[in-house]
């Protein structure tokens, strides 16, 4: 388990509480983390050092921010034994899933795979074994795939409660730019703009706010290193959604402008309408 934060401290719990696995080895950059992970019997050993974690796995998992995914698998190469299968939990497939790709030999396969599973909330302390249950995951294949990897790492993901579903990597992108990583900027771009505001009784106004805007921003107490390499691997998806979303913005700033009622309370109900439809959606 490359990586015992949020997500895979979390699978690693849903590994031990359902027997999916025999033994698991972390790795990680600090080792009181995982001397942490090891005390909570979130993994039975851990290691800073990659050979040693990483020696004779049949499954590595890569949980680490996106934007050290490729130069881990490529360190880690040289040390695995034939047979042993890569997936990852990054949230940005495109480029990276040609990238690893790339460096996979005739023995050594990786299947890219993307839970949909998580919060603002970082760290192994935030983890759950139950984190994964009936949450969906986006199996990425190429057409480099073995058949026989894709089935094992679809079948470990379902092993832990998820629900796969197999999806162009280009596609992923497309997608869940919109639906996360977008809303992931504007938190924390809303979170700026408003913590700029002052006036001449209040030098900050954070503490007269209400519910919306601690509800609106939620996310942007997510971890910002993430969330930069996220933004920077999928960035031209990411461009191209930030350009519509400004334009959203233009169209109902000039409604206002213009005092167009009718207009800016079909716009707002328009939202209403598709709030209501994703709230659905998730019952």
């Amino acid at each position: 388990m490359l990586g015992v934060g949020l997500i895979g401290a979390s699978l690693a719990r849903s590994c031990k509480a359902r027997g999916a696995v025999k033994r698991i080895v972390g790795f990680g950059r600090k080792a009181d983390t995982l001397q942490k992970a090891e005390e909570l019997n979130i993994i039975d050993s851990g290691s800073t050092d990659l050979k040693t974690a990483v020696e004779g796995s049949d499954l590595i998992v890569l949980c680490t921010p996106v934007g050290v995914l490729v130069e881990r698998v490529r360190e880690m190469i040289p040390f695995l034994p034939e047979g042993c299968i890569l997936t990852d939990a990054g949230s940005v497939k495109g480029s990276l899933v040609r990238e690893i790709d790339a460096l996979m030999t005739d023995s050594i396969h990786y299947v890219g795979a993307h839970p949909i599973a998580g919060g603002e909330k970082s760290g192994l302390e935030a983890s759950s074994e139950d984190l994964l249950t009936g949450a969906k995951c986006i199996i990425t294949p190429t057409e480099h795939t073995r058949p026989e990897a894709l089935q094992r790492i679809t079948g470990f993901w379902k092993e832990v409660g998820m629900q796969t579903l197999v999806m162009d990597a280009d596609e992923h992108d497309t997608i869940f730019g919109a639906l996360s990583h977008l809303p992931h900027v504007v938190a924390y771009a809303l979170m700026n703009t408003v913590a700029e505001v002052k006036t001449p009784n209040h030098k900050s106004i954070l503490s007269l706010s209400g519910g919306g805007l601690r509800d609106i921003t939620r996310i942007a107490s997510s971890e910002p290193v993430m969330w930069r390499d996220i933004c920077l691997k999928n960035k031209k998806e990411i461009i191209k959604l930030i350009d519509q979303y400004q334009q959203t913005l233009e169209n109902i700033k000039l409604l206002i402008e213009q005092e167009q009622s009718d207009s800016l309370r079909e716009a707002f109900a328009n939202a209403n309408g598709h709030r209501e439809k994703l709230v659905e959606s998730h019952l």
